[in-house]
């Protein structure tokens, strides 16, 4: 994404589970006249750092495995790489992408190695927030305009002079900084290291009424607890952000999507068919985001949980 890391490791612990199914579950015997299903075999997923993709992976492996006999393998990668894998073969599906046009034009305009499987369902916003606290007792921080003049509150030993803007995961390709700097703001971007480090800031922030902006997005579970405050910046319009560092206006919003390796999509496999009609909210992912990070479950339990209280939405989903 322009965008936007969970510790994924116990997620992708217990994902790495769903592998452990042999492709020899998804033979079908039809009634007589009725083609076989093509058996389902393995589908490469890769998994990019936020809770809400492994949430994403999480419910889409469990259906895989549990439904259409699939052997299901993950890999921990960035966004960029994910796309990489497409053309290489390491990776079948993308199933959470952020815009990304120019990787949609280079892998499926050029290389035509990838191909669009539809909207994920989920609505993707960007920006930059502070916690409820400060916007009650700074009506004005949420003025794009006046954060100039509250940038003494956000000094640290970090920014230096200038006031702290945290930001998440370095991976995470984002306009901050060319914000910063186009917008003439005295404030110097700071890394947490990791979408977990990025929410304990938040809830901190909150907690102890210290004050933070940084850089957040939804869907994300944590919303739900903490209302954060979203800080409008001078309106997206389409091309404002086409040349990265001259970038002064908000983020695009986003209609997620879904990205497949096209030999796999043009395989025949019953995976390629579920992951086109897959489609949850955000409330849906939040739900099995904050089961996993919060509640205690495993990714494969918070994943059942779902779907026997949705049934009617996934067996639509097998075609």
């Amino acid at each position: 994404m322009v965008r936007r890391g969970l510790s994924l490791g116990l997620a992708v612990l217990g994902l790495t589970a769903l592998a452990a199914c042999s492709s020899s579950e998804a033979t079908v015997t039809p009634p007589p006249g009725v083609p076989a299903r093509s058996a389902c075999g393995t589908v490469n997923i890769a998994v990019n750092p936020w809770s809400g993709y492994a949430a994403d992976v999480a419910v889409v492996g469990y259906l895989l495995k549990s439904k259409l006999g699939c052997t299901v393998v993950t890999s921990e990668l960035s966004e960029t790489t994910s796309w990489a894998g497409l053309a290489d073969g390491s990776v079948d599906v993308i199933l959470e992408n952020w815009g990304h046009d120019d990787l949609k034009k280079k892998y499926i305009d050029g290389q035509k190695v990838a191909v669009e499987l539809g909207l994920t369902g989920n609505k993707g916003v960007i920006g930059w927030y502070v916690p409820p606290w400060m916007a009650k007792k700074y009506p004005d921080i949420t003025d794009w305009t006046k954060l100039n003049d509250r940038a003494d509150l956000f000094r640290t030993s970090r920014s230096g002079d200038n006031g702290q803007f945290l930001a998440g995961d370095p991976s995470f390709v984002t306009n901050d900084a060319a914000l910063i700097k186009n917008l003439k703001l005295d404030y110097t971007v700071v890394y947490a290291g990791s979408e977990d480090k990025l929410i304990a800031a938040f809830r901190k922030a909150e907690k102890q009424k210290t004050p933070l902006i940084g850089y957040f997005y939804e869907p994300q579970w944590l919303l739900s607890d903490i209302e954060l405050v979203h800080i409008p910046l001078p309106n997206y319009t389409p091309g404002c952000d086409a040349v990265a560092d001259k970038v002064a206006c908000d983020y695009q919003p986003y209609d997620l999507d879904k990205i497949g390796r096209k030999a796999f999509v043009d395989s025949g496999s019953p995976a390629a068919t579920f992951i086109k009609n897959w489609t949850w909210t955000n409330a849906d992912q939040n739900q099995v985001a904050k089961d996993i990070t919060q509640n205690g479950l495993s990714p494969e339990a918070a994943a059942k949980k779902w779907a026997d209280a949705h049934r009617g939405t996934w067996e639509k989903w097998l075609g």
